[in-house]
Parts: C-alpha cells; sequence; structure tokens
C-alpha cells in the first residue's frame, strides 16, 4: 500500500516527528510478542528482494513469525489478477523486454491493464534494484500472477499455514482506464480466491470503500480490511465503509492507545502499515496492535531480542 490523496505536508511533518516522541524511551527496551501476533510480509520483503516477485514472498516465508504475506493486484487486458503495486510498470524499478529503460512520465504507455499476462511477463522488475531500499539484493523477476505466487509458495512451504493480504488497487478515476470497473475488479479477485481455496486464508484489503462494499456484497464471509492514512476518526472512516471491517489499517504514525482500545471495542483487529524501525515495532506491540506490516522481516525477532 501507499499513500493516495495526502493534501498537508504540515500534516506529514508532524507525523515524521512523531516517532522522536513515541519510540525514544522505548527504544532500547525489549517487548515480548504475543502467540498468534500477525507478522506481514510487506510485498514480499520489499526491503530485501524486488517487491511482489515471487523470491520476495518464499524468502519473507523464511523467517519465523511471518504469517501473513501482503501484495498488491492489479489486472491485465485479458483478465489475469497480476501482482503489482501500481497498475502500470514503475520506471524506477522495472525493464522493458530486452532491458531498455522506461521513459519516466511515460507511464500511460505501460499499463498493465493494455498488455496480456504473457507480455506482462517479458518485462523484469528486479534486477534494476531500488533506489529508496539499498538492502534490497537485485534479481531478474518479473511480475507474477495471483496464481502463480500462489502455487509457488504452496510447492516451497507445503506444511506452512499461510495467510494472505491481498490489496485491490482501485481510484475512481481508474476505472476502465488503467483498472476494470470497480465491480468487476472485485468479482474477478474474488472469484480466484474461491478457484485457489483460498476463501478461509485470505482477506481483501484497499484504501476504496467501493470495493470493499463491492467485495462484501459478492461474498459476506470473506474477510476485509480498510486501509487508512486520513485524520478522520474511527467512527467517520467506518461511517464512510458503511459496514464494520474484520481489520483496521492504519499508517502506524496514527495509531495512539485510544485507537487500538476503540478498534478492539468494536471487536476490530488493528494492523498498521508499514513499520520498518524496531523502536517503532516495539511502541505498537506495548500499544496492543494485533500485527504489523513490514518491509523488512529480518528485524521481527529484534522486537523481543534486545538488539
Amino acid at each position: 500500500m501507499t499513500g493516495q490523496n495526502i493534501s498537508s505536508t504540515i500534516f506529514w511533518l508532524m507525523l515524521a516527528a512523531l516517532p522522536f516522541l513515541t519510540c525514544k524511551l522505548t527504544e532500547k527496551r525489549p517487548v515480548p510478542v504475543p502467540d498468534g501476533f500477525d507478522w506481514q510480509g510487506h510485498r514480499g520483503a520489499r526491503g530485501l528482494l524486488p517487491e511482489n516477485t515471487v523470491p520476495a514472498f518464499l524468502h519473507a516465508l523464511e523467517y519465523p513469525g511471518v504469517r501473513t504475506l501482503e501484495l498488491d493486484l492489479a489486472v491485465s487486458k485479458d483478465r489475469q489478477l497480476i501482482v503489482s503495486h501500481e497498475p502500470w510498470f514503475n520506471p524506477d524499478i522495472c525493464r522493458q523486454p530486452g532491458g531498455a529503460a522506461i521513459p519516466r512520465g511515460e507511464a500511460e504507455k505501460f499499463l498493465i491493464y493494455q498488455m496480456t499476462a504473457a507480455e506482462i511477463r517479458a518485462f523484469d522488475c528486479g534486477n534494476r534494484g531500488n533506489p529508496r531500499f539499498p538492502q534490497q539484493k537485485p534479481l531478474s523477476a518479473h511480475k507474477p500472477t495471483l496464481r502463480e505466487t500462489v502455487e509457488a509458495v504452496r510447492a516451497a512451504f507445503p506444511q506452512k499455514n499461510v495467510r494472505w493480504n491481498i490489496e485491490i488497487k482501485s481510484r475512481p478515476e481508474w476505472d476502465g482506464l488503467r483498472t476494470p470497473p470497480v465491480q468487476e475488479f472485485a468479482q474477478l479477485v474474488v472469484d480466484e480466491l474461491r478457484a485457489l481455496g483460498l476463501e478461509q486464508a485470505a482477506n481483501v484489503q484497499s484504501f476504496d470503500p467501493r470495493v470493499l462494499q463491492a467485495v462484501r456484497a459478492i461474498n459476506p464471509d470473506l474477510r476485509v480490511a480498510l486501509l487508512v492514512e486520513n485524520l478522520q476518526s474511527l467512527d467517520s472512516n467506518l461511517t464512510r465503509l458503511g459496514f464494520r471491517p474484520e481489520i483496521y489499517s492504519p499508517y502506524y504514525l496514527l495509531v495512539d492507545e485510544k485507537l487500538v482500545r476503540r478498534c478492539h471495542e468494536h471487536g476490530i483487529k488493528l494492523i498498521p502499515w508499514t513499520v520498518n524501525e524496531v523502536p517503532a515495532m516495539r511502541r505498537l506491540v506495548r500499544l496492543g496492535v494485533d500485527g504489523i506490516i513490514t518491509d523488512y522481516p529480518d528485524r521481527i525477532r529484534s522486537v523481543s531480542a534486545g538488539e
């Protein structure tokens, strides 16, 4: 996941200061992590291997504690579910077939929705590395389908009870242009989860209330998570959604003791994103969150180890 429509620079500057205020007293103190805590590998293990690729998902599961794989979905021209954060090829991390760079500012020429799954597979989105994550190991990798990803995980970890946190990337202005109309997108995801036997092992998350409403209407038993990055209250966001989700998933600097308490009073699990520093992880565990989404599953052990 990532930001959608943040309008206030001051707001983000204030949030940026919070880790120094909230983590200073706990940064050197290990904290016991409850049994069943839901550690989630964000886009697999984005801090270590290319995001949303099969190698990253397999690597994340090698770390004790990781229970859930978090990933994003786009849709191809032939209506395959493609694991990708953007509905286009990001020029910072992808190259065209043959190795040519993708020109900046020309993302609209490389829309996943306008390519078949076979055409998408020919792009490399790993060998270039990621300038935002210097620890990430570059390796050649393509954008896989959801089915390919699930089958690879099952083959590599046949005895592991893996859960899936699947984000539908949609916005009103993308409907029919960069992604299918929201109802069609939701139907494609629900149908594929059923076909893969993942209805009990997955939840669908989104910043877009429309898609969660569509998922709930198609399959009321499928767990959903509302992604949040605004300053509205829990009650306001639940009113906007129109029903109570199983999971509330805010940007981690928005989490405080009151929010944890209010979520639990509603019977909602609280799982913040994307938490990459150990002091922040410790603070959130102490507050009582139910899980953490992180780019660095290798840092999990430090939360309780006192490192």
